[in-house]
């Protein structure tokens, strides 16, 4: 699942060297397996299983994805009666928070279809009208104006692929799926081949901060909620202004300065830069973007509620009541 056509778009993301492909596998038009060699630093870059791994090893990161997995799993482990109380009562038994998180289970076990369904049903109760309909409101924006490109899109941090389904489903042009954790692309790559999308999607696995594209090599790039989820972005900004000739539209959501306890979570987190909307502005502007936010909707967010089986929230913010602004970052 990496389409042909991106082999003519990438090279190394450390030295920024020509890439030689060898041992090529294909389907149809799609590199099941093939090795990409740096002609100047000589590192290999596999694709595997359809998946091209594009990571550079001198950059701090962590898999939350993995993480949660290998945790639950382990917890699991040493207490069975833990999983039976979340995994063997009725559905409607249990609090929505503990609902979505047995639907998290499902998911890492290939169940796919279940877990959609049960977090379809938790979802309502976990997040307000107003969170739901913003968000929504800004993925109908971003396939609205879509639809009026020719090309491949790049999906930036796509995580669990909320927008690059839409888009797969919607569109008729080609979509790169892409993210840091290994984990994630391969759930994402089986949830495609369930839903018969595998054909329409590539997969690659890279460091927003330092990809493997050519210069000016995207024409059009989106993000749902995914940079806010970049750790330590740097210079993000210059790399994704390095890659993107075209537009950049980013699903987004800033929290009001003045919000003093989320701020202060906010500023904690080291976010302020990308969930803040002036300074997040300012960033795409020093980076040489032309900036502006559209599509604009405020509303009502508060925090997600904890479950009664495990600890902990489904989101870390809000950590209290607040007005989010939601819009569709549009950068060139």
């Amino acid at each position: 699942m990496m389409h042909d056509f991106l082999a003519e778009l990438l090279q190394c993301p450390v030295c920024h060297g020509i890439l030689e492909w060898h041992n090529i596998e294909r389907r149809r038009e799609q590199i099941e397996e093939a090795e990409a060699h740096c002609t100047v630093c000589g590192i290999v870059y596999p694709v595997h299983h359809g998946i091209g791994f594009f990571l550079t090893t001198n950059l701090p990161r962590q898999d939350y994805w993995e993480q949660s997995s290998s945790g639950i799993s382990q917890y699991f482990t040493e207490h069975p009666e833990v999983e039976r109380e979340l995994m063997a009562v009725p559905l409607e038994s249990l609090h929505p928070a503990d609902q979505f998180l047995r639907s998290l289970v499902l998911e890492d076990r290939g169940q796919y279809a279940e877990a959609r369904a049960i977090a379809e049903l938790a979802i309502p109760a976990l997040y307000t009208p107003e969170y739901r309909t913003g968000w929504q409101s800004q993925m109908d924006y971003v396939l609205e104006r879509l639809a009026r490109v020719e090309g491949p899109i790049v999906d930036l941090a796509s995580g669990r692929c909320y927008l690059a389904e839409k888009m797969a489903q919607q569109l008729s042009q080609p979509v790169v799926v892409t993210d840091f954790s290994p984990r994630v692309l391969r759930r994402d790559q089986e949830q495609f081949q369930l839903w018969g999308l595998d054909d329409r999607i590539s997969l690659l696995a890279l460091d927003a901060r330092r990809t493997p594209f050519k210069d000016g090599a995207v024409q059009t790039m989106t993000s749902n909620l995914g940079l806010v989820n970049i750790e330590q972005p740097g210079s993000l900004w210059e790399e994704l202004r390095r890659i993107v000739r075209g537009i950049l539209l980013s699903v987004s959501h800033f929290y009001p300065e003045k919000d003093s306890q989320n701020g202060a979570a906010i500023r904690d987190l080291g976010l302020g830069d990308l969930l803040f909307e002036r300074p997040a502005l300012l960033r795409f502007v020093e980076a040489g973007w032309q900036v502006e936010i559209v599509n604009c909707y405020e509303g009502r967010a508060l925090p997600t509620p904890p479950g009664t089986i495990m600890d902990g929230r489904i989101d870390g913010l809000p950590i209290t009541e607040t007005v989010l602004k939601w819009c569709v970052l549009v950068a060139s």
